[in-house]
This record gives structure tokens, sequence and C-alpha cells, in this order.
């Protein structure tokens, strides 16, 4: 929500808390952009308003980019609206773009906050390894037009569990904030061409999955070493990083609080 509208906001009856989805194709990320860009920010404040019959300015788990997708991105807003919380989630989707939707309501403490009260979050990034580009997939995964050493990633991902300084792996532009994050999940799975990479983290830096997937997408192509990609983390600087994968095969799954 806006800053200088914090208290106006936290003076209304209730706290509800919603988990959405949506396809980030064709949103300019999640927050809230000046028109005629539009972001999923947008247009959830938008509809919401219809429902709830006030203002509504929401504070989110994490700030999805262009392109980005979510199967349970988290947000929380200040209403005197009256809706049952049962009801909010068939009365947004019948109003909402066939690309968002919400998944599940609650009615939350009133010091909740989706951002400030997440404990961890659970992205996941997808690898299509096939020779022909897919027109059909092109927008929910990352295709490389060869097989990948899937062995020497899922090693080199070893490297990234516990708690470490992921500044090798950290966007300029981003918030200001501490780069050491603790990690507990750092996996990838196969099926068929498709590879999934999922990371679960307390906390992540501006660009820093995307970052780690370009990285490891040259370990799977022989042009870097396991042992490179421990000594970029050692290094702390995100010049000896691999480019930036693609945001569309990029997804928050889950946020935990």
């Amino acid at each position: 929500m806006k800053p200088e509208h914090k208290d106006i906001m936290k003076r209304r009856k209730r706290n509800i808390c919603l988990t959405v989805a949506y396809d980030g194709t064709n949103y300019h990320g999640f927050q809230r952009q000046s028109p005629p860009v539009v972001a999923v920010q947008n247009v959830l404040e938008k509809r919401l308003a219809v429902i709830f019959g006030d203002t509504i300015e929401l504070s989110a788990a994490g700030r999805t980019d262009t392109g980005v997708h979510a199967m349970g991105q988290v947000v929380n807003f200040f209403t005197d609206g009256t809706i049952p919380v049962e009801r909010i989630p068939k009365a947004a989707n019948n109003i909402l773009p066939d690309d968002i939707a919400i998944v599940e309501a609650h009615e939350v403490d009133m010091d909740f906050s989706a951002l400030h009260s997440a404990k961890r979050k659970t992205y996941e990034y997808r690898i299509l390894q096939e020779p022909v580009r897919n027109p059909f997939k092109r927008n929910y995964a990352w295709q490389i037009p060869k097989a990948l050493n899937v062995k020497a990633m899922r090693m080199a991902m070893t490297k990234l569990i516990g708690t470490h300084d992921f500044s090798s792996f950290r966007a300029s532009g981003g918030a200001p904030m501490s780069p050491v994050r603790t990690m507990d999940i750092a996996d990838i799975e196969e099926n068929g061409s498709l590879l999934t990479l999922t990371f679960r983290s307390t906390g992540f830096l501006y660009h820093m999955v995307r970052n780690i997937v370009g990285t490891l997408a040259d370990v799977g192509l022989s042009r870097k070493s396991i042992d490179d990609f421990e000594r970029i983390i050692a290094s702390c600087d995100r010049k000896n990083a691999s480019p930036t994968a693609p945001a569309c095969g990029l997804y928050l799954v889950h946020v935990e609080y």
C-alpha cells in the first residue's frame, strides 16, 4: 500500500488476505504502475474496489517482474467492506480477467502483512530442452535447444544450501537489504524434456533466482564447472555470474507465514 495512506488504511475494520494466481505474460510485473502501463496490482485493486465498495491498496509478498508468473502470490488489504470472506473468491473471479484468479481468501489479524510477515518463499523455474522452438510454451519456460547435464546442475545446486551472501546473484536496482539469505531447498526435477528447478529461502534478492538459473544453465552446458559455480558464490561479485535467465520460466509458488 502507499506509505502515506498506511495509517488511514489501518483504521479500517478488516484485514483481508488473498492467495492469487496469475499468468504474468501480459502484465508489467505485479507492482502498481502508472497508466497506460498495467500491472497485476492495478487490475486487482480496481476490481476488488467494486466488490468491497471502497478504495483498495494491496501489500504483496513479492514484486514479481514483467512476464513472471505466480501460483501462490499473497496479498493483504484493509477494508470496511462487509462481504463474507468465503464469498470473495467467487465474486472476484467473476469480474477478473481470465489470467488472474483469487485462489483463497482469509480474514487475518490487523497486524498481518503479506510482505513483512513472510517467513519463507518458494520459487520454481522451468527450462524446456527441445531442439525446435515451441511457440505454445514460449511464455511459460526458458527454451534451450540442447540437452543439459542435469547431474552437474544438481551438484552445483547443493552449494546454494545454507546461509550465504548471495551478492553474486543480485541485480542492481533492487531495494537496499542484506544480501545474506538462508536457502533450505535447491533441487531439480526432470520430466521428459522439462526441467523444474525449485528454490526455497528466507528471502530472495532482486533477480536472484533468474541469475542463479542463468549460471546453472552454463554449468549444464559445460561452460562452467561445479567448482566455478562455488567460486562465483564465494566471490560475492555479480560480474562473475552468468546473464539473467528469461522471466517467462519463473513462478512464485508458495509463501510461508
